[in-house]
This record gives C-alpha cells, sequence and structure tokens, in this order.
C-alpha cells in the first residue's frame, strides 16, 4: 500500500534508525527527505492490525502545538497572580520543570523545592502540612492536595480561554500529516499528560470538528502512573486494538521518549 509522503518519510526515519543506528542515518535522512515527495511504496510480509500497518499517537504540548511555553506557562502564572503568590514561572524554569509530568504533580514538585528552584516553601496557610509525604507526586496532606486541585483547575480553564482565542497556533505541518494520515486510515491518537478537557479544547479549536472526530484521547489521570511511566502508550495500544509493532509515538521530550520505549513503542522526538 502507499501511504502519503509525510507519513511515509516518518515511519521510513524510524525503521531507518531501528536497522542503522541514529549515528549513521543523518544523510540517509536527507535523501528519504528528497525521495518521498514522490511517495514511498511499504510492503510488509505480514498482514496488519490497522489498514495502513501505522497508528501515529501524539503527544499534545509542544508536538502539535507549542502550548508549554506560551499556554500552559502563562495560566500558571496567571493563576499565581491571581492568588497573589510571590512567584512566577520564567521560560528557562518551566523547562525545566516539565521533567515532572502532570500539572498538579508539577506544582507540588516546585513547592516542595524541586532541584532547588524555590527555597521558601509553599504559601503562608501551607506551611505545617500533617505529612510530607506524596503519593504519585501529589500530597498526602489533605489541605495541600486541596490548593493544588484548585490551582490546576482554575488554571485549566484559562489554558482553555487562551488556546480558544487562537493565540498559541499548531505547529508547521501537523496540518499535512494529520490529514494524509486520515487519508490513508492510519488510527490516530494524543497521548498526553495534561488535562483531557484542555487536549480536546486544543484539538477540536485548531484542526476543527471534522479531524477532531478521528482522534482518539488518553489524557490527564486517565492512567495512575504518568509519563515517564509508559502506561498512557499502553492504554492507547490496548484501547485501539493496537499492534505495538505498528504504533509510532511523536514526542518532544526526554519524559515522553523514556514512556514510549518502556511501553515498546516506537518513538520520534
Amino acid at each position: 500500500r502507499t501511504l502519503p509522503t509525510g507519513v511515509a518519510f516518518m515511519i521510513n526515519r524510524f525503521r531507518l534508525v531501528a536497522i542503522l543506528g541514529a549515528s549513521v542515518c543523518t544523510r540517509a535522512f536527507t535523501l528519504l527527505e528528497a525521495v518521498s515527495r514522490d511517495g514511498l511504496r511499504l510492503t510488509s510480509p505480514r498482514m496488519m492490525a490497522t489498514p495502513a500497518g501505522l497508528a501515529i499517537l501524539f503527544d499534545c504540548d509542544g508536538v502539535l502545538a507549542d502550548t508549554e511555553r506560551d499556554g500552559h506557562r502563562v495560566s500558571f502564572n496567571r493563576v499565581f497572580e491571581e492568588r497573589g503568590f510571590d512567584f512566577e514561572w520564567t521560560v528557562e524554569e518551566y523547562g525545566r520543570m516539565c521533567e515532572v509530568g502532570g500539572g498538579k504533580e508539577r506544582m507540588t514538585a516546585y513547592l516542595n523545592g524541586f532541584n532547588g528552584y524555590r527555597t521558601s516553601g509553599w504559601p503562608a496557610g501551607y506551611e505545617s502540612p500533617t505529612t510530607e509525604s506524596l503519593t504519585k507526586g501529589l500530597p498526602d496532606d489533605p489541605r495541600r492536595l486541596e490548593l493544588v486541585r484548585e490551582l490546576h483547575a482554575r488554571k485549566t480553564a484559562l489554558f482553555q480561554e487562551l488556546i480558544g482565542s487562537g493565540v498559541v497556533p499548531l505547529r508547521p505541518g501537523v496540518l499535512r500529516v494529520v490529514d494524509e494520515a486520515i487519508a490513508a486510515e492510519v488510527p490516530l491518537a494524543v497521548c498526553s499528560t495534561s488535562n483531557e478537557a484542555a487536549v480536546r479544547t486544543l484539538v477540536e479549536t485548531l484542526m476543527g470538528p471534522e479531524r477532531y472526530a478521528r482522534f482518539s484521547f488518553f489524557c490527564g489521570d486517565v492512567v495512575p502512573r504518568k509519563k515517564p511511566q509508559p502506561d498512557v502508550y499502553n492504554l492507547a495500544a490496548q484501547e485501539m486494538g493496537l499492534d505495538k509493532s505498528e504504533c509510532v509515538v511523536i514526542e518532544d521530550s526526554g519524559i515522553g521518549n523514556q514512556a514510549a520505549k518502556s511501553a515498546g513503542v516506537a518513538g520520534l522526538v
């Protein structure tokens, strides 16, 4: 079966890395990109579980759109300002905080002094918890847990307003790959640590309702362990009835790539 050029280049890029190793592939990728403009015919010796022998599982933030810096970070800072907190996340600081998967978990790590980014601790009124322990990255102390949940709910609402305003566009080439995948009957999903409502708003607003309807969504707290754990990609493969050998994950971060590798799924960063 002939796959569209954008999709064909992506999957063939992965296959070259698997066969040759990344260190010898730079010139090969340049050649393959040129050849892909005329189309690539992919064949397989076995029957595929999907019509095209391929499924694409996208991360959201930083992959579909540059939402981390200009969306999530901005929304977090607006919440901090609304609550009168004496801190905000710079671009560099937030980039490092993205080593922690999940917004509630990210705020918890920050307030606990993750990598020394904040030394003054939790805001006034939350300095003396019943316990300092965490479960899955979230406070066991009831008041601290309530605080991060409230902050995150408000941040999600602000983020959805921001996306709805159209100030954060899709990354170049995303619609081309999505449209070619849909035309080739390639299953699509978004697998993200972000809140599902926020992810759905982004995809429907920036891609339109027809493309949105072709996606499956596995987001937020749908799994007990977030990236870098493999749970979200394991769930996507299971729920969509996919053979992992046919899945390609598109990520932009180390923790996302680690999640894909741990799930035994091919990953492109």
